[in-house]
């Protein structure tokens, strides 16, 4: 079939097995040019599909020769109609690294149920024995708690008082007011429920309690800061409200791993295009603002590069790692850098509909936004018939 982009809102609702294909592929091209690190050699990377979590899983194979299993939860493709973009990236990344050599495995469902972590813990014991790093990198927008059955739904409000500030529509350039009236208590323990810290606690503690965490084990989940502009819908809104619950959580998992010499870190990452920054009011706004500075300055990352990064300059140094004030590793650097937020602040001033197309980077947040999908990649034919019908070769 020929595919093309069906676009609704925030998602797409078709995938490009060719153009995800190439992508990975330029993501495994680059890690392989940054030379090797000193890094883990088993690894478990929850949520593996797409943005961070792929770029873990690449970085750990492609990086320090890791023998790595993935966790997902993807739509497999049915004749005529295309997978998930996930289910893709992992079919390319599992591809190209057992071609390589590199163990390869993987398990598609939801990584909140006792289910699909059980499956696992099984996987794990029979082919690697033990895990050096565990990676966490869900998003979701619900979450059924493995224990009580009771499904959370997440929200992105502000809290103790409604908020209105610019945004985009990034399909068509107009910039407009939004306001978001403020969540209630039960949509902030309902967005805690399902993007804090609890499921990764659950995760570690079924790890180590079956004897599967190697002595030294370090486990990393991500979160996002921001600056003030985004501040009352991000950080300080119910989302913030959940990351503030995710990074308690690395420090409660730690005294769990004392007698390992295990450690929890939280990884505080760049602002980029992922399909849940996506769906938040005034981030893409902010990110093609950011793009158009950063890009000028030589300073702007993707994923891969970001976690590249985090692992070869922060993680795998063989000294010390830094952490801020409050024991998270900073690989946002860069963007919060403070010349770089004051171009952006003068931006946001005078940012119009009119004025947009010159003092942004919409072009480049739009591209972002396909290449999530497999579209508009260099060096894929969009024109020609693509089989949709590919198979994820590690998928256990």
């Amino acid at each position: 079939m020929i595919i093309a982009p069906r676009i609704r809102g925030f998602i797409c609702l078709t995938a490009h097995p060719q153009g995800c294909e190439q992508n990975v592929v330029n993501q495994i091209n680059y890690v392989k040019s940054k030379g090797a690190i000193a890094g883990p050699k088993r690894v478990l990377v929850i949520g593996a599909s797409t943005g961070f979590g792929l770029a873990s899983r690449i970085t750990s194979a492609f990086g320090s020769d890791a023998a790595t299993i993935g966790v997902y939860f993807e739509k497999p493709p049915a004749p005529g109609k295309t997978a998930s973009p996930g289910w893709y990236n992992t079919a390319a990344f599992e591809t190209k690294a057992q071609e390589a050599g590199l163990y390869a495995k993987s398990i598609n469902g939801d990584a909140f149920s006792d289910e699909i972590k059980q499956k696992t813990l099984d996987l794990i014991k029979a082919d690697l024995g033990q895990i050096d790093l565990v990676i966490y990198s869900l998003a979701s927008p619900r979450r059924t708690h493995p224990k009580t059955g009771v499904v959370y739904n997440s929200v992105l409000k502000p809290i103790g008082q409604s908020f209105t500030n610019k945004t985009v529509d990034f399909h068509t350039g107009v910039v407009t007011d939004i306001s978001i009236q403020p969540a209630n208590e039960e949509e902030i323990e309902n967005t805690v429920a399902v993007m804090g810290g609890e499921d990764w606690g659950f995760w570690i503690e079924d790890l180590k309690a079956a004897g599967l965490l190697a002595e030294g084990a370090t486990t990393v989940a991500y979160s996002y800061i921001g600056p003030s502009v985004t501040e009352a819908v991000y950080r300080k809104g119910t989302i913030g409200r959940a990351k503030d619950d995710l990074e308690a959580t690395a420090f409660h998992i730690t005294e769990k791993l004392k007698d390992l010499n295990g450690k929890a870190y939280v990884s505080v990452n760049k602002a980029l295009v992922t399909q849940a920054s996506s769906a938040i009011p005034v981030i893409p706004l902010y990110i093609s603002l950011l793009y158009k500075v950063m890009k000028a300055k030589g300073t702007h990352e993707g994923c891969i590069e970001q976690i590249q990064r985090l692992f070869q300059d922060r993680l795998y140094t063989g000294a010390a790692i830094p952490t801020d004030e409050k024991g998270r590793i900073r690989v946002d650097d860069l963007e919060m850098d403070a010349a770089t937020q004051a171009e952006v602040a003068e931006l946001w001033a005078g940012i119009s509909t009119e004025s947009l197309p010159e003092m942004g980077d919409l072009a480049g947040y739009k591209h972002d936004f396909l290449n999530l999908f497999g579209f508009d990649v260099a060096g894929v034919d969009y024109e020609v018939e693509t089989n949709e019908m590919v198979e994820v070769p590690g998928l256990v």
